[in-house]
């Protein structure tokens, strides 16, 4: 965005913008807390220049850079607007570090739907990281009730047999996506739904982050059962708190490897960590991960130098798809909707501005060719209870942190 031009001088945007000085304290520039340090500084330096001397990605700091600027301005509550008189009702989650250029992107073609369409839309997009139970209300009625699109990342609520599971079964929702085919990165993953019940339309992807200091004489590991071994017992970092990541790799460990997966992977663990934290886990004093899992879009942060490693798992960065359920019955009232989220333009944002690579044949997602990635599969998805495995997951994983540590 331009307000964050790569010509511009850090001194010019943090006095522009004061609200983003703890970004880049948190990201290799300390002398911007002082303020006699920031105007010396700060004025010598380019953000271009900046991030080409940390190696940082310019596209993921302007991620965080916008959303301390939505947090400090409340923006990180809103993504809501009601009438009483609104055709489509829109409701879910956004992934944070693209919520708020993808927010901007939607009110302005919801304006240009209703000036040019007179179609009126009501939507209730929070971010991510506060979780699906809010919506679960708007389950316990009848299908005509429930709002006309829902969008949401992992597993938790819409395979959850006790939620969405009679709605799914009565045929409520209908994938109407209109592109076919699918990236070329996602070639051979399976991620469209064969009984165009679900829309993927994005996927952000697992992977690790090794601390090559802590990792002693041990080899790096470059597959999911390396992090689940005895030699790193207690040495891991989950994303425990980011709730569509965790139950992500919970469903996939499951599958691979059963019950003794998890409980493994709840032996692993030596703590929970917001993946920004994660990053940082090397400056950290006393016992420090070994291997931090997180989304690729914070490996992207990693300093040349830092002694942290990013791996992509051999056998696959976990998947956790970013879902879009649409009513059957209002199929044609709500395609401009389905193709705005699914366009190209939605994902460019989501791949470029979050590195969570878009299912759109035309969206450049900048990550190569040939990346593996793990996806449990429709048929195994469906013959599931996945929201009673992510409970049964949960419990194994737990109890076998009270083991480890007693």
């Amino acid at each position: 965005m331009a307000r964050f031009e790569s010509s511009r001088t850090l001194f010019d945007i943090c006095e522009t913008h004061p609200e983003v000085v703890s970004v880049f304290v948190s990201n290799g520039f300390p002398q911007m807390s002082d303020p006699e340090k920031r105007q010396a500084f700060g004025k010598q330096i380019t953000l271009g220049q900046a991030l080409a001397l940390k190696g940082l990605d310019p596209a993921v700091f302007a991620g965080l850079l916008e959303a301390a600027l939505a947090r400090a301005a409340g923006l990180c509550e809103s993504g809501l607007k009601h009438e009483a008189a609104a055709e489509i009702e829109v409701t879910g989650l956004l992934p944070c570090p693209v919520r708020v250029p993808l927010l901007e992107e939607f009110e302005g073609f919801v304006a240009t739907l209703a000036s040019e369409q007179g179609t009126r839309v009501n939507y209730e997009l929070k971010a991510a990281s506060q979780g699906l139970d809010w919506m679960g209300h708007r389950l316990e009625g009848p299908a005509d009730d429930l709002p006309d699109v829902f969008l949401s990342a992992g597993f938790d609520m819409f395979f959850d047999r006790q939620r969405f599971g009679r709605f799914r079964d009565a045929g409520v929702f209908e994938d109407l996506v209109s592109y076919q085919g699918v990236n070329p990165l996602f070639a051979d993953v399976g991620l469209r739904d064969p009984r165009k019940t679900y829309s993927v339309i994005a996927a952000v992807p697992a992977v690790f982050l090794v601390n090559l200091d802590e990792l002693g004489e041990r080899p790096l590991p470059r597959r999911w059962s390396d992090v689940l071994s005895p030699e790193f017992e207690q040495r891991v970092s989950l994303p425990v708190g980011d709730f569509d990541l965790f139950n992500a790799i919970l469903v996939n460990i499951f599958k691979a490897y059963g019950d003794e997966g998890v409980r493994r992977l709840g032996r692993s663990l030596l703590e929970s960590m917001h993946p920004s934290q994660m990053v940082r886990s090397g400056k950290k004093e006393g016992a420090r991960p070994i291997v931090t899992i997180m989304p690729n879009f914070f490996t992207k942060m990693v300093r040349e130098g830092s002694g942290m490693q990013a791996v992509w798992p051999e056998d696959g960065a976990i998947t956790s798809p970013v879902f879009m359920l649409t009513k059957k019955s209002k199929a044609g009232e709500l395609q401009p909707l389905v193709d705005f989220f699914a366009g190209k333009a939605a994902g460019e944002i989501m791949a470029h501005k979050g590195l969570f690579p878009s299912l759109h044949p035309e969206v450049d997602n900048r990550m190569g060719s040939g990346l593996p990635f793990l996806w449990p599969g429709w048929d195994w998805l469906d013959s599931q209870d996945i929201g009673g495995l992510i409970r049964h997951g949960m419990q194994v994983f737990e109890q076998a942190l009270l083991e480890v540590s007693a």
